[in-house]
């Protein structure tokens, strides 16, 4: 199943949410989410700075973790920013492929 990062930021209503349920509360909100587009949830973190949430999730396809941002934007509480991630295996496969490209100016 493809493996998400959600990078996410509140809003002033989102950080007055976060101060009534509190951070586990949270927690349970976004494994819940998740699930209903089936998937699971891998890690959930807060951090310090820009960014106030981390999530890393497995959702089956780029549609579910396009509905997932646009649910959580869409409520005014949560600005996201959404990055697939790939495992170092893909990566081999990536490097492996030949690409047809051509630099501007080349």
């Amino acid at each position: 199943m493809p493996k998400y990062l959600f990078e996410s930021s509140f809003t002033n209503e989102g950080v007055k949410g976060l101060l009534r349920e509190g951070g586990s509360g949270r927690t349970g909100a976004v494994e819940q989410t998740v699930a209903s587009l089936g998937g699971r949830l891998e890690a959930f973190y807060f951090g310090f700075g820009e960014t106030d949430t981390y999530v890393i999730a497995d959702l089956p396809d780029n549609a579910s973790a396009a509905a997932l941002a646009l649910s959580v934007t869409a409520s005014g509480a949560v600005v996201t920013k959404t990055t697939v991630l790939i495992t170092p295996e893909e990566m081999d496969a990536a490097t492996k492929k030949t690409v047809a490209y051509r630099a501007p100016g080349a």
